[in-house]
């Protein structure tokens, strides 16, 4: 007799899949925070974090590969660049409001990447940006490599080193490739959240929830609501080119298909879990969702492959729908704080 349910533990405890998890939960993370400071303190739909993250991927990588420009300083211009993106299609759609202002956003994201996907010379195509094999310039990653080898050589210092085999808990003997990465992003993720906590409880956070709650009455009172708006959209657009570069170096390369508008969508799925307004409920939401997302992948229903896949996103899709059902302000958010522009 077998059971019409199992689960492989021995690949959801192994190092290799905790860490790809964790990785990604965290980059998931930093776009849900920059999001959770448009949507939960502005009042502002932004459906275009994943042209921020391929604004910043593409821009440090063309300026890496392509220019010649160290990682160090392509890294800030990358910011920089999405940051003005942000300014400059904040300006003419933040007059937009509510759903017209997503919809612009979304255009505006999909514009990214199909530019992105058809400018062969510049990006790479659909082929994607790679390293420069002629070995003039190198790799965007080279940088990031001396960087996570001097923290495998802490950790080693630490007592923590040797190869991981096996599989389940018995291979964690020692860091996996991608650890150095899962600990500078969860530090970029709280550093980002401590940050976006300290600017919200200042008068500025104080303008930005009276532009959420009431941008009229906040215009009476003599508050550029335009200007609040758009500082709220570069900041998280500067979040989201630092979540798309930590993405590059974790895949190793940058392709225009890793920033589809699901991408979007489920970083909007981390911040309904987590809760509006909530900045620590995003980093646990984030988990959250990536553990059910990649879990299930090693669950064996007896299905075929495409049928596993839609039901794990249908799974993800329940889990949303019974939470906006039972506790629509989310995990950790306050029910209050639902009020957007009403």
């Amino acid at each position: 007799m077998t059971l019409p349910l199992a689960i492989d533990l021995s690949s959801v405890t192994s190092q290799t899949f905790v860490v790809g998890v964790v990785v990604v939960a965290g980059i998931y993370a930093l776009v849900a925070l920059g999001l959770q400071l448009n949507v939960g303190y502005t009042g502002i739909s932004n459906f275009g974090a994943a042209a921020f993250m391929a604004i910043g991927a593409y821009t440090m990588g063309i300026l890496v590969v392509k220019v010649g420009i160290s990682f160090w300083l392509a890294f800030p211009l990358a910011v920089l660049a999405a940051i003005l993106f942000g300014l400059l299609i904040g300006l003419p759609s933040l007059r937009l409001r509510a759903d017209y202002f997503a919809i612009a956003t979304l255009a505006m994201a999909e514009v990214v990447r199909l530019f992105a996907q058809n400018a062969r010379s510049l990006t790479g195509g659909n082929q994607g940006l790679f390293c420069d094999l002629s070995g003039s310039h190198g790799c965007f990653t080279d940088a990031w490599n001396k960087v996570a080898g001097s923290i495998n050589d802490l950790l080693a210092n630490l007592g923590w080193s040797g190869a991981s085999s096996g599989s389940g808990l018995a291979s964690w003997n020692g860091p996996n490739n991608l650890f150095p990465l899962l600990i500078v992003v969860w530090i970029s993720v709280v550093l980002v959240a401590l940050g976006l906590i300290y600017i919200t409880r200042s008068p500025w956070g104080r303008v930005l929830r009276a532009v959420r709650e009431d941008e009229d009455a906040a215009r009476a009172l003599g508050k550029n609501a335009l200007s609040y708006k758009l500082q709220s959209l570069a900041i998280a657009g500067a979040i989201g080119a630092i979540a798309g570069m930590f993405y590059a170096i974790e895949l190793t390369t940058i392709h225009p298909l890793d920033f589809q508008p699901l991408f979007t969508f489920f970083a909007f799925g981390v911040l309904i879990l987590g809760g509006l307004t909530s900045y620590w409920g995003v980093p646990l939401a984030a988990i959250l969702l990536m553990v059910i997302i990649e879990g299930t992948r090693y669950v064996d229903l007896g299905l075929s492959e495409p049928r596993v896949a839609a039901l794990r996103f249908a799974l993800v899709g329940l889990i949303l729908i019974l939470l906006m059902a039972l506790r629509p302000q989310g995990m950790f958010g306050k029910r209050e704080e639902m009020v957007l522009g009403e």
